[in-house]
């Protein structure tokens, strides 16, 4: 038997003697007065003869995650969702009977604690126990050395024990959930409404990617995880709903990677009268609020590299960027090539070496099916991406308002589909009826969160940002 298994039998003993002594392993109503962070923010500047003048009770609950024993008296930390607070427990202030629970308690277990505050030796604010009970019994050890773990499948698997024995990954988290707070305010305070469209699509559409695919059994019909809400929220700016956006998951069925997963948090914009210009200026607000109020500054450190999101942020057409960052040569004179090579050159020999926040234009038409064509050059749509540490962020265009255009542009996405490219578009009837009805200018944009949030947290992986990110299935579990 393996030393887990054996202290798992351990617990699960303890448990029982709980139940035979009529009591309960897993107890209810047990009800905290403060938080620890609560605690520490009240009193964490009270000196020892302050804190006794006090004369007031605080009770607390969290994870025990430490115990050391002296006998007869002991120090525990247990920690709760506000941070970690010390206790003290002495035989001769509890009584026998309530130290003889303590004395059962393993790391790992839920414990109420309630008592009266004090400084140790040490001078640190301490909970001097008048009464102690469990609140949840841990029946599965906790990692004693975390960083001993060699397996980071492990941590993304078993997330639960991840966040519990590792600060920073909690921490990370707390970001994410305030970055996506920030972006919220950042779009209400500019009079844009939170939408939400469909999860299951009829017709996948809205981005060149593979969807998945399911099957809804009641209408018997086939339907597709969306891969982007844009088309629906384009209906929407048709509808009157001038500025809408919408956070939400997108599901695409292609590769992993440290920066894809299948299952992946998208914003997406739309602001009808605005430009692909406006957005980029919008865009550069956003993220340099994001970097404030997240790190304290618009300089943010990245795997060794210095971010800055002070705006203006550098700019370049997709031409001018080949020229600068590529090794031109005949074969790969901007001026010379077809669309489709500019852009294979682009992401081959470019985008790698657009650390700081770049802003790359004039896309080629070709390869923007949804956007609207430059009207001076046709060949190009009126199109950007925003490229952070030899990555895409953010991509924007000036929407294609055109039905007969859009319609045109459709047909030559379900050749290519027929042509076996299995990230073409379908055509989509009703959203080619929904610009027939009209659509006013109007520029939109998408912002990858995960890839957001992996820049503000200094995450090398997209699974360091997402709390249960998508693996394969572990055999035997």
């Amino acid at each position: 038997m393996s030393d887990e298994n054996i202290y798992i039998e351990q617990r699960q003993k303890k448990a029982e003697e709980i139940r035979k002594k009529g009591g309960s392993p897993y107890p209810q109503n047990i009800r905290p007065t403060h938080t620890a962070g609560e605690i520490l923010a009240e009193c964490g500047n009270l000196k020892g003869p302050e804190l006794e003048k006090l004369q007031k009770t605080f009770a607390v609950a969290g994870r025990l995650l430490f115990l050391r024993s002296f006998g007869k008296a002991a120090f525990l930390k247990v920690a709760d969702y506000t941070g970690k607070i010390q206790i003290y427990i002495e035989k001769q202030i509890v009584g026998e009977e309530q130290f003889e629970l303590f004395k059962s308690l393993d790391v790992g277990d839920f414990v109420w604690v309630s008592g009266t505050l004090f400084r140790t030796k040490t001078d640190e604010l301490t909970i001097k126990a008048t009464q102690i009970k469990l609140a949840a019994k841990s029946i599965r050890p906790l990692p004693e050395k975390w960083h001993g773990l060699q397996d980071i499948e492990t941590r993304y698997r078993q997330r639960y024990v991840d966040l519990i024995v590792t600060p920073e990954v909690r921490e990370t988290f707390v970001k994410r959930s305030k970055a996506l707070q920030i972006i919220r305010e950042f779009f209400c305070a500019r009079n844009y409404l939170e939408v939400e469209t469909p999860m299951m699509h009829p017709i996948p559409g809205g981005a060149a990617a593979k969807p998945f695919v399911t099957h809804h059994n009641k209408l018997d019909m086939q339907l597709y995880l969306r891969i982007a809400p844009e088309l629906y929220l384009k209906r929407l700016v048709v509808g009157g709903l001038e500025r809408v956006f919408e956070v939400g998951r997108n599901f695409r069925n292609e590769g992993i990677s440290t920066q894809h997963n299948p299952e992946f948090t998208m914003l997406e914009f739309y602001q009808a009268y605005a430009t692909y210009e406006d957005l980029m200026k919008l865009t550069e607000e956003l993220l340099g609020e994001l970097a404030m109020r997240i790190t304290g500054e618009t300089a943010v450190e990245y795997q060794g590299e210095k971010i800055q999101f002070k705006a203006p942020f550098a700019r370049y057409t997709m031409h001018e960027a080949v020229k600068k960052f590529a090794k031109t040569d005949a074969e790969t004179d901007p001026a010379k090539l077809s669309p489709v090579k500019l852009v294979e050159i682009f992401e081959e020999k470019v985008e790698s070496q657009l650390i700081q926040p770049t802003f790359i234009t004039q896309f080629p038409t070709e390869v923007s099916p949804l956007a609207r064509k430059n009207d001076a050059h046709p060949e190009f749509a009126d199109r950007f991406e925003l490229f952070i540490c030899g990555r895409e962020i953010a991509n924007g265009f000036n929407e294609l308002n055109d039905p007969k255009d859009q319609a045109e542009r459709f047909k030559a996405q379900v050749e290519a589909l027929h042509k076996g490219n299995e990230e073409a578009m379908h055509f989509d009837e009703d959203y080619v009826r929904a610009l027939e009805v009209g659509l006013p200018p109007t520029a939109g944009e998408g912002i990858g969160i995960d890839r957001l949030v992996m820049l503000l947290t200094n995450s090398a992986s997209i699974r360091d940002v997402i709390l249960f990110p998508q693996l394969k299935t572990k055999e035997g579990s």
